[in-house]
This record gives structure tokens, sequence and C-alpha cells, in this order.
């Protein structure tokens, strides 16, 4: 839904942002949106994704070992920092359509691997921000757009399957942002998501809709359940908001 060479550069810039936030906050400060976390914590806690993604990468398949933490005297902010080049670099190195090894079959390119970690970055670049109690930079409109429609397709419609979680009520909720809709359908028996009409979604048995930064931040637990509008069966929207939190912990 984005260019990938758009999100490439989004990638450097979140990157950034969340480095530069870090660096001028307090690393023991906790994170409201990630309890139990501090800045410092998910500054080390991104870096570490960012060598996984590249030992994945690298090897061709997902890795079993791979540098969690930073080395013995090395700064979080220099571990961070190191990954996020290295990985950039790397990225950078290949083109979008190539073949990678993914956990998503729909995507086994590293567009992909450009895709996942821009929204991986985004939303700890939120949570840094948030806990500096600094301004949040705004998420442009396709970029939110592009993060809906990974959130649902990726994490809920994939995800989800993978862990064995399924809903406990039968249903599918609609979702309307920035000019897109998807549905997302869970109940005992299956857990999918997919684009569709304005049409399909108004006629689902509950319909979420907002900005398209409110959804994309709702959507990842990082917005207040007001943030968004709701119609239709309340119980269906809030069990699409749960099994999210399962499927993004």
């Amino acid at each position: 839904m984005i260019d990938p060479g758009r999100l490439l550069d989004v990638l450097a810039a979140e990157g950034e942002v969340l480095a530069d936030t870090a660096h001028d906050a307090s690393a023991e400060a906790p994170v409201p949106t990630a309890p139990g976390w501090t800045i410092g914590a998910t500054l080390r806690h991104v870096g570490s994704v960012y060598r996984f993604v590249l030992a994945w990468l690298l090897a061709g398949s997902r890795p079993s070992e791979w540098q969690r933490d930073p080395e013995p005297g090395q700064a979080v902010e220099e571990y961070f920092e190191e990954s996020r080049r290295e990985l950039l670099d790397h990225l950078g190195a290949h083109d979008p359509a190539e073949p990678a090894s993914t956990w998503w079959p729909a995507d086994r390119t590293y567009g992909f691997w450009r895709r996942r970690m821009a929204h991986e970055t985004i939303i700890h670049r939120f949570d840094v921000q948030n806990a500096a109690g600094v301004a949040i930079t705004e998420i442009p409109k396709d970029v939110a757009v592009d993060g809906i429609d990974e959130v649902l397709t990726v994490w809920f419609g994939q995800k989800l399957p993978l862990l064995g979680l399924t809903g406990t009520k039968a249903g599918q909720a609609g979702i309307r942002s920035g000019g897109h809709s998807w549905i997302a359908r869970a109940g005992p028996d299956e857990t999918t998501a997919w684009r569709c009409s304005p049409e399909e979604a108004d006629r689902s048995d509950a319909l979420v809709s907002g900005s398209a930064a409110q959804v994309y931040l709702w959507l990842w637990g990082r917005a207040s359940p007001t943030a968004v509008t709701y119609g239709g069966d309340l119980d269906i929207s809030g069990q699409l908001w749960a099994l999210l939190r399962l499927a993004t912990r």
C-alpha cells in the first residue's frame, strides 16, 4: 500500500527520532504504554530486534542466536545505533522485491522487512516520546494507513493462527480509516482479516473508525478507547482489540 523506498526512509527517520528522544530522557523513566519497561529497556529491545532481523536475513532462516544485548561496557545507545545502521545498510543494499526469508507466507521479500521494521520503530518511538513527556511526532496518513493494513493482515490474520489463538464470539469487525476499509473476522473457528469495500465494512457486526493515526495506534494498544468511534456490537470490536494484544505482545 506504500512504496517500499518510502518505508526505508521512514525506518531511518523514525529510528533517529527514537534515539534522539531516548538520549535526552532518563533511561530509567517508565514507559506507560509498555508496562514494566523503561526507556532504556525499550531502546535495547528495538536494537535487539534489528539484530535479530539482520541475523535472519544473513542466515536465510530464523536465527536461534544473535546479539541480544550490548557488549560488556557498551552503552545501550551505542548498541542501538550500531544495530540500526547495520540493518539500514543491509536493507538498502537489496531491492525490496528480492526474495528473503520471512514469517509471513504472503510476502517473502526484503520489502516485508522494510515494512515490519518501519512499523516496529514507529510504535516504540511513540512509546519513548510518550514516556519522555515530549511532543509526539505526527504519523503521516499514508504511513498510518499502511500500518493499519499491516497489523490487521500480518498480526491479526497471520500471527494469531500461528499461535493457535481464536476468539470466543464469532463475528466480524469492519475498520474504516483514511479512505480504506478492512474486515477482521474472529471466532472459535477462524481468525482472518482482509481489505474490503466501505459497504462491506459497514455491513459488519461492529465498526471501528477514526483518523488513520488514531486507528493505527488503537490497534496497537497505544491509544485510549475513546480515540476511535464504535458502531454495532461492542463485544466484537472489544474482541478485536483484545486478540491484537495477544498477537503483538
